[in-house]
């Protein structure tokens, strides 16, 4: 798989897809570009799809950065080196609010948003942050089992606390600070690519109130729930996951024909 470089960084990136409307998916805090496998294979059809490791995650060069807007200008220094004009961003979690960031920073960056899993704030438990710095091992593992719903495969949890503790303690925590600092409420007017907001019914680190919130303020945005799913109802529901996906990103290969 590729790597592109970009001012101080070398990112790596999965690509699918020859045609179509660009396509970046963006992964969460800790995580890294495995985890849009299935969903990069599946709109590759409909797209030129991208899924990065952000920098110091997966195989990106790095350590991390400080800010939700430090990694989107990240992303959009990815654009510029690929010669991408325009693209739909898909996000979860910290990935999310850096696709709301580039839409309020970079608005002609953006033809469309999907915001997964996320929130305009993202606040962070307490103990989540003591415990990445004084705790690190029950802490990462204590997050992955709050990323799925109680029906979850022991498998899947097993996978996202290895990710957890193989990013490291201080990216982790960064990630965690950056995202705790997020606050973009007041800003959801602003907003005005198409936008879809998908939610596991039974997301625990950000509940549905959160993704009803953004449906309730992005002008024209489509609010999916997805049953028997947590936090990366992507992994646990993949199959409905993929199908709103896929059913959403319909409308820009309309408009590329058009």
């Amino acid at each position: 798989m590729p790597t592109i470089s970009i001012p101080n960084q070398t990112i790596y990136y999965a690509a699918r897809g020859q045609h179509g409307a660009p396509l970046v998916f963006i992964h969460g805090a800790g995580d890294n570009h495995l985890l849009w496998n299935d969903a990069l294979v599946a709109a590759a059809n409909a797209s030129r799809a991208y899924a990065l490791d952000l920098p110091g995650h997966g195989r990106s060069s790095g350590s991390g950065c400080a800010t939700i807007l430090d990694y989107a200008n990240v992303v959009r220094e990815f654009l510029d080196a690929a010669e991408i004009a325009r693209a739909i961003f898909v996000g979860i979690s910290m990935g999310g609010a850096i696709a709301q960031t580039l839409a309020l920073e970079f608005p002609t960056r953006v033809l469309g948003l999907g915001l997964v899993g996320t929130g305009a704030r993202l606040r962070v438990a307490p103990q989540f942050l003591d415990g990445i710095q004084n705790d690190f091992e029950n802490t990462a593992r204590a997050l992955a089992a709050n990323f799925y719903s109680s029906q979850a495969a022991d498998a899947l949890i097993e996978t996202s606390a290895a990710t957890l503790m193989a990013t490291g303690a201080q990216i982790l925590y960064a990630d965690f600070a950056a995202c705790d600092a997020f606050d973009v409420r007041a800003r959801l007017g602003e907003m005005r690519a198409p936008t879809l907001v998908v939610c596991g019914a039974a997301d625990k680190m950000t509940p549905p109130r959160y993704s009803e919130f953004l449906a309730q303020h992005i002008a024209g945005a489509e609010l999916q729930l997805i049953d028997n799913a947590g936090h990366l109802a992507l992994r646990e529901q993949p199959t409905e996951f993929k199908r709103i996906l896929l059913r959403w990103l319909e409308q820009f290969r309309i408009e590329s024909v058009l």
